[in-house]
């Protein structure tokens, strides 16, 4: 074999063991567990760093599409960024409408691939919080006043839009007597204002309330407990 060959051998083997060992330590470190999580319809992307801890060192590139484009769109708020988590909430407004995201890292010098969501929709998928209940007293009677979660959405004139304009909402309310720890369902419907009435004098009572979507037969988790003595 001339000198010649002998060096282009070396050069080749240099290559391939330069590309086997990097191209394990792209893999490890591509982004795990890559999904959205949320909650009324604030849409937030989560991920796990690589198999390979790179500490601070690492940052992350984010993208998102909608179901059925073929370009991707990158967002400038989360490109080169160490944190684990991308609010994506203002890109996925179209919530009846499937959406895609991704991440990648870089570090060091080196950068993984995409790891890609699973596709995700919104409207079907978001969680939604227990209503906030407030509780007035009007003529010796109780009115529990129920408010749906807020959205992160406004109208044109500024103002919240409602979960009921994305959804049938079934109210759930339940009257818990201090006196004998015994709970009772006292109203299931769409009215948000709810009379107590005919309550024992010098006792107490509590209140929670849930959310229950008739569509998806779904429902939120219970409200935090509203107490009330009564005189």
């Amino acid at each position: 074999m001339t000198p010649k060959h002998c060096f282009l051998g070396f050069l080749v083997s240099f290559f391939l063991t330069a590309v086997a060992g990097t191209q394990p330590a792209h893999e490890s470190l591509k982004p795990q567990r890559v999904q959205f999580q949320s909650r009324n319809f604030h849409n937030i992307l989560h991920w796990q760093p690589g198999r390979v801890l790179t500490g601070n060192s690492s940052v992350y590139f984010v993208q998102y599409k909608m179901y059925g484009q073929r370009k991707w769109k990158s967002k400038e708020d989360c490109w080169g960024i160490q944190e684990l988590f991308c609010d994506l909430t203002n890109e996925t407004s179209d919530v009846q409408e499937p959406y895609y995201g991704r991440v990648r890292t870089a570090s060091a010098g080196s950068r993984s691939a995409w790891s890609v969501t699973r596709r995700f929709t919104p409207w079907w998928e978001t969680k939604i919080d227990p209503p906030v209940i407030n509780i007035t007293q009007v003529n010796g009677s109780f009115l529990v006043i129920l408010h749906a979660p807020n959205l992160p959405y406004r109208d044109q004139k500024g103002k919240n839009i409602s979960m009921e304009n994305y959804y049938e909402l079934v109210y759930r309310v339940f009257i818990i007597n201090n006196s004998l720890e015994k709970e009772q369902k006292i109203y299931e419907g769409a009215h948000r204002v709810v009379e107590i009435a005919a309550l024992t004098p010098r006792s107490g009572f509590c209140v929670v309330a849930e959310l229950y979507q008739p569509m998806l037969d779904r429902g939120s988790q219970r409200s935090e407990e509203r107490c009330v003595k009564i005189p």
